[in-house]
């Protein structure tokens, strides 16, 4: 299960950074660094918080397997929704409505918050390693 979302966790920070260097280099050829924020947060909980889970996942065992799983949606989710939430909320591309997308924004990031205090509690609930 942890290999599992150890790689899953690694894809999508793959994805994120890569929209990460993406947004930064429309930003710096544009002259134009309005959207920091979203960039910002697509490399940090994107790109840096999912690399560190996959790596945390494909090193450690973890005893409560339903745990892993929940995080691993949670993570994901929370990020994915924060960030859309912000691109909604900052930029507005479809003019929708301002109440959902600030809704959308703060249950993101409400789901991430939940997300890395799921996995503080996961760092208890490691297996001792045995050595070879």
């Amino acid at each position: 299960m942890e290999r599992k979302w150890g790689i899953n966790f690694i894809r999508v920070a793959a994805a994120f950074g890569l929209l990460g260097v993406f947004i930064g280099s429309q930003m710096a050829g544009e002259m134009d660094y309005a959207i920091r924020p979203i960039h910002t947060h697509v490399l940090l909980v994107g790109w840096l918080s999912m690399f560190a889970w996959g790596i945390f996942y494909s090193i450690y065992t973890v005893r409560h397997k339903v745990l892993v799983h929940i995080h691993g949606v949670t993570g994901i989710l929370g990020a994915v929704l924060l960030t859309v939430g912000m691109y909604f909320y900052m930029l507005d591309p479809f003019n929708m409505n301002d109440t959902f997308t600030t809704v959308l924004f703060i249950v993101g990031g409400s789901v991430l918050l939940l997300a890395f205090l799921m996995f503080l509690a996961i760092t208890f609930f490691v297996e001792p390693r045995t050595e070879k």
